[in-house]
Protein backbone atom coordinates (compact mmCIF):
# COMPACT_ATOMS: atom_id res chain seq x y z
CA UNK A 1 0.00 0.00 0.00
CA UNK A 2 1.30 3.05 -1.11
CA UNK A 3 0.67 6.33 1.45
CA UNK A 4 1.82 9.76 0.85
CA UNK A 5 2.34 12.41 3.49
CA UNK A 6 3.36 16.09 3.76
CA UNK A 7 6.56 17.20 5.48
CA UNK A 8 6.87 20.81 6.35
CA UNK A 9 9.05 22.75 9.14
CA UNK A 10 10.04 25.79 11.05
CA UNK A 11 7.20 27.93 9.70
CA UNK A 12 8.26 30.44 11.66
CA UNK A 13 4.70 32.01 12.22
CA UNK A 14 3.48 35.47 14.23
CA UNK A 15 0.13 36.98 14.35
CA UNK A 16 -0.21 39.81 11.74
CA UNK A 17 2.04 42.94 12.54
CA UNK A 18 3.85 40.66 14.82
CA UNK A 19 6.03 38.78 11.81
CA UNK A 20 9.57 37.87 12.22
CA UNK A 21 12.06 39.82 9.65
CA UNK A 22 8.64 41.70 8.60
CA UNK A 23 8.01 39.32 6.54
CA UNK A 24 4.70 37.49 5.69
CA UNK A 25 5.77 34.27 7.19
CA UNK A 26 2.36 33.41 6.58
CA UNK A 27 1.42 34.01 2.48
CA UNK A 28 4.60 31.08 2.49
CA UNK A 29 2.47 28.55 4.13
CA UNK A 30 -0.97 28.87 2.28
CA UNK A 31 1.31 28.98 -0.74
CA UNK A 32 2.39 25.44 0.09
CA UNK A 33 -1.12 24.15 0.85
CA UNK A 34 -1.96 25.53 -2.46
CA UNK A 35 0.22 24.16 -4.20
CA UNK A 36 -0.28 20.63 -2.77
CA UNK A 37 -3.92 21.32 -3.92
CA UNK A 38 -2.95 22.13 -7.28
CA UNK A 39 -0.46 18.98 -7.64
CA UNK A 40 -3.52 17.08 -6.98
CA UNK A 41 -1.79 15.32 -3.93
CA UNK A 42 -3.91 13.24 -1.94
CA UNK A 43 -1.80 13.04 1.79
CA UNK A 44 -2.59 11.28 4.50
CA UNK A 45 -1.89 13.88 7.10
CA UNK A 46 0.43 16.98 7.15
CA UNK A 47 3.00 17.29 9.54
CA UNK A 48 4.74 20.35 10.71
CA UNK A 49 8.05 19.41 12.78
CA UNK A 50 8.52 22.64 14.83
CA UNK A 51 9.75 26.64 15.49
CA UNK A 52 5.75 27.02 14.59
CA UNK A 53 5.89 30.54 15.63
CA UNK A 54 9.22 32.91 15.97
CA UNK A 55 9.22 33.67 20.25
CA UNK A 56 4.95 32.79 19.82
CA UNK A 57 2.68 34.11 22.37
CA UNK A 58 -0.90 32.67 22.74
CA UNK A 59 -2.43 35.16 20.16
CA UNK A 60 0.35 34.06 18.09
CA UNK A 61 -0.24 30.35 17.97
CA UNK A 62 -4.58 31.34 18.18
CA UNK A 63 -3.46 32.79 14.48
CA UNK A 64 -1.21 29.59 13.50
CA UNK A 65 -4.33 27.49 14.56
CA UNK A 66 -6.61 28.94 11.99
CA UNK A 67 -3.82 29.05 9.36
CA UNK A 68 -3.42 25.47 10.12
CA UNK A 69 -7.24 24.63 9.76
CA UNK A 70 -7.69 26.75 6.53
CA UNK A 71 -4.83 24.57 5.11
CA UNK A 72 -5.83 21.44 6.30
CA UNK A 73 -9.53 22.52 4.69
CA UNK A 74 -7.48 22.92 1.55
CA UNK A 75 -5.76 20.22 1.02
CA UNK A 76 -8.11 17.46 2.84
CA UNK A 77 -5.56 16.31 5.47
CA UNK A 78 -5.50 16.43 9.14
CA UNK A 79 -2.30 18.85 9.77
CA UNK A 80 -0.10 17.52 12.84
CA UNK A 81 2.94 19.57 14.51
CA UNK A 82 5.62 19.54 16.90
CA UNK A 83 7.45 21.84 19.12
CA UNK A 84 10.63 23.61 18.52
CA UNK A 85 13.39 25.54 19.77
CA UNK A 86 11.85 28.87 19.05
CA UNK A 87 8.61 27.32 20.22
CA UNK A 88 6.58 28.04 24.23
CA UNK A 89 4.44 25.24 26.01
CA UNK A 90 2.75 27.47 27.64
CA UNK A 91 1.66 30.12 25.60
CA UNK A 92 1.16 26.91 22.74
CA UNK A 93 -0.81 25.32 24.50
CA UNK A 94 -2.97 27.81 25.61
CA UNK A 95 -2.98 29.62 22.08
CA UNK A 96 -3.27 26.74 20.04
CA UNK A 97 -4.43 23.81 22.12
CA UNK A 98 -7.22 25.62 23.55
CA UNK A 99 -5.43 24.47 27.02
CA UNK A 100 -4.93 25.60 30.52
CA UNK A 101 -0.92 27.01 29.89
CA UNK A 102 1.58 24.31 30.98
CA UNK A 103 5.70 23.83 30.32
CA UNK A 104 4.46 19.90 29.90
CA UNK A 105 6.22 18.48 26.79
CA UNK A 106 3.91 17.99 24.24
CA UNK A 107 3.85 13.99 22.19
CA UNK A 108 1.24 11.90 20.99
CA UNK A 109 0.80 8.88 18.60
CA UNK A 110 -1.47 8.93 15.65
CA UNK A 111 -2.30 6.06 13.26
CA UNK A 112 -3.52 7.30 9.75
CA UNK A 113 -4.11 4.78 6.87
CA UNK A 114 -2.36 1.79 8.97
CA UNK A 115 0.89 4.59 8.99
CA UNK A 116 1.67 5.63 12.82
CA UNK A 117 2.90 9.26 13.19
CA UNK A 118 4.59 9.57 16.72
CA UNK A 119 5.26 12.85 17.59
CA UNK A 120 7.99 13.77 20.10
CA UNK A 121 8.82 17.28 21.65
CA UNK A 122 12.75 17.67 21.73
CA UNK A 123 12.63 21.45 22.56
CA UNK A 124 13.70 22.31 25.85
CA UNK A 125 13.07 25.91 27.01
CA UNK A 126 15.49 28.47 26.78
CA UNK A 127 17.71 26.19 25.05
CA UNK A 128 18.42 26.68 21.21
CA UNK A 129 19.62 22.63 21.46
CA UNK A 130 17.34 19.82 21.59
CA UNK A 131 16.83 16.63 24.00
CA UNK A 132 13.85 14.40 24.11
CA UNK A 133 13.61 13.90 28.27
CA UNK A 134 13.52 10.38 30.25
CA UNK A 135 9.35 10.51 30.33
CA UNK A 136 8.95 10.32 27.01
CA UNK A 137 11.92 7.75 26.01
CA UNK A 138 10.33 5.79 27.97
CA UNK A 139 6.74 6.45 26.53
CA UNK A 140 8.22 6.24 23.10
CA UNK A 141 10.06 2.80 24.00
CA UNK A 142 6.36 1.45 25.23
CA UNK A 143 4.59 3.07 21.91
CA UNK A 144 7.30 0.70 19.70
CA UNK A 145 6.25 -2.48 21.50
CA UNK A 146 3.71 -3.00 18.89
CA UNK A 147 3.51 -1.87 15.35
CA UNK A 148 1.60 -0.65 12.87
CA UNK A 149 0.50 -1.78 9.48
CA UNK A 150 1.86 0.12 7.29
CA UNK A 151 5.02 1.45 9.35
CA UNK A 152 5.90 4.33 11.54
CA UNK A 153 7.22 7.55 10.92
CA UNK A 154 8.96 9.65 13.90
CA UNK A 155 8.39 13.39 14.18
CA UNK A 156 10.86 15.92 15.94
CA UNK A 157 12.58 19.30 15.21
CA UNK A 158 16.04 18.69 15.79
CA UNK A 159 16.89 16.32 13.71
CA UNK A 160 19.43 12.82 14.86
CA UNK A 161 21.69 13.79 11.98
CA UNK A 162 25.02 15.12 12.85
CA UNK A 163 25.77 17.48 10.14
CA UNK A 164 29.05 18.70 8.91
CA UNK A 165 30.08 22.59 10.12
CA UNK A 166 26.12 22.35 12.93
CA UNK A 167 28.06 23.61 16.14
CA UNK A 168 27.40 20.93 19.11
CA UNK A 169 25.19 23.68 20.76
CA UNK A 170 22.62 23.61 17.78
CA UNK A 171 21.66 19.63 17.60
CA UNK A 172 20.20 17.17 19.75
CA UNK A 173 21.93 15.94 23.08
CA UNK A 174 20.75 12.36 23.41
CA UNK A 175 20.24 11.63 19.68
CA UNK A 176 22.07 7.72 20.42
CA UNK A 177 19.43 7.11 23.45
CA UNK A 178 16.98 7.79 20.85
CA UNK A 179 18.33 5.57 18.49
CA UNK A 180 18.89 2.85 20.54
CA UNK A 181 14.67 2.79 21.33
CA UNK A 182 14.17 3.18 17.50
CA UNK A 183 15.79 0.13 17.08
CA UNK A 184 13.81 -2.06 18.84
CA UNK A 185 10.99 -1.47 17.15
CA UNK A 186 10.62 -3.16 13.81
CA UNK A 187 8.71 -0.59 11.61
CA UNK A 188 10.04 2.42 11.89
CA UNK A 189 10.39 3.84 8.57
CA UNK A 190 11.45 7.44 8.40
CA UNK A 191 12.34 9.85 10.85
CA UNK A 192 11.85 13.75 10.07
CA UNK A 193 12.98 17.05 11.29
CA UNK A 194 13.98 20.53 10.78
CA UNK A 195 15.68 23.02 12.73
CA UNK A 196 18.74 23.49 10.08
CA UNK A 197 17.48 25.15 7.56
CA UNK A 198 18.92 22.89 4.77
CA UNK A 199 17.60 19.97 2.85
CA UNK A 200 19.12 16.78 4.18
CA UNK A 201 18.53 13.15 3.35
CA UNK A 202 20.56 10.44 4.92
CA UNK A 203 20.37 7.12 7.26
CA UNK A 204 20.18 7.70 11.22
CA UNK A 205 20.84 3.97 12.38
CA UNK A 206 19.45 2.41 8.84
CA UNK A 207 16.41 4.53 8.97
CA UNK A 208 15.77 6.86 6.48
CA UNK A 209 16.43 10.45 8.20
CA UNK A 210 15.08 14.05 6.69
CA UNK A 211 16.29 17.46 8.02
CA UNK A 212 14.48 19.85 5.81
CA UNK A 213 14.83 23.38 4.72
CA UNK A 214 11.10 24.65 5.80
CA UNK A 215 9.07 26.87 4.67
CA UNK A 216 10.53 30.48 6.38
CA UNK A 217 13.75 30.97 5.12
CA UNK A 218 17.18 29.14 3.96
CA UNK A 219 20.51 29.02 5.58
CA UNK A 220 24.01 28.68 4.89
CA UNK A 221 27.78 29.11 6.73
CA UNK A 222 29.97 31.43 4.65
CA UNK A 223 33.64 31.13 4.25
CA UNK A 224 33.74 34.11 6.66
CA UNK A 225 32.05 32.08 9.72
CA UNK A 226 28.84 34.00 9.15
CA UNK A 227 25.03 32.55 9.02
CA UNK A 228 23.49 33.94 5.97
CA UNK A 229 19.44 33.27 5.95
CA UNK A 230 17.49 33.96 2.62
CA UNK A 231 14.29 34.03 0.96
CA UNK A 232 13.24 30.43 0.57
CA UNK A 233 10.22 28.04 0.88
CA UNK A 234 9.89 24.55 0.19
CA UNK A 235 8.37 21.06 1.66
CA UNK A 236 8.83 17.73 0.93
CA UNK A 237 6.79 14.75 -0.02
CA UNK A 238 7.40 11.52 1.83
CA UNK A 239 6.03 8.05 0.17
CA UNK A 240 5.82 4.91 2.21
CA UNK A 241 5.63 2.04 -0.15
CA UNK A 242 6.01 -1.69 1.80
CA UNK A 243 7.96 0.10 3.87
CA UNK A 244 9.75 1.54 1.55
CA UNK A 245 10.83 5.58 1.76
CA UNK A 246 11.25 8.29 -0.63
CA UNK A 247 11.32 11.47 -0.90
CA UNK A 248 10.72 14.30 -3.00
CA UNK A 249 11.23 18.01 -1.71
CA UNK A 250 9.60 20.80 -3.56
CA UNK A 251 10.65 24.27 -3.98
CA UNK A 252 8.95 27.28 -4.39
CA UNK A 253 9.49 30.53 -6.05
CA UNK A 254 10.79 32.86 -4.14
CA UNK A 255 13.07 36.27 -4.62
CA UNK A 256 16.14 34.27 -2.46
CA UNK A 257 17.11 37.89 -1.40
CA UNK A 258 19.60 37.97 1.80
CA UNK A 259 17.43 38.49 4.85
CA UNK A 260 20.30 38.71 7.57
CA UNK A 261 23.49 37.94 8.34
CA UNK A 262 25.40 37.15 11.55
CA UNK A 263 28.21 35.48 13.18
CA UNK A 264 27.73 31.78 13.91
CA UNK A 265 28.63 32.45 17.40
CA UNK A 266 25.42 34.30 17.79
CA UNK A 267 23.16 31.50 16.35
CA UNK A 268 24.17 29.29 19.34
CA UNK A 269 22.83 31.57 22.07
CA UNK A 270 19.59 32.14 20.62
CA UNK A 271 16.58 30.11 21.46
Amino acid sequence: MKIQFIHITDTHLNAPGREFLKVSMADKLKQIFEHVRMSKLAPAFVVITGDLAHEGIAEDYQYIRKLVNEGSDIVGAPVHVTLGNHDHRSAFREGYLGEEPSEQAYYYSTTINGLRLIALNSQVPGKHSGTVDEEQLAWLAEELTSSAPNGTIVALHHPLLNFSGMPSEHIITNAPAIGDILKTGDDVVCIVAGHVHTNNVGLYEGIVSVAAAGSAFAGESTEDGQFRMYDFCSYNIVTVSNKNVTVQTVVLPTTNVEYARFDMSILTTQH
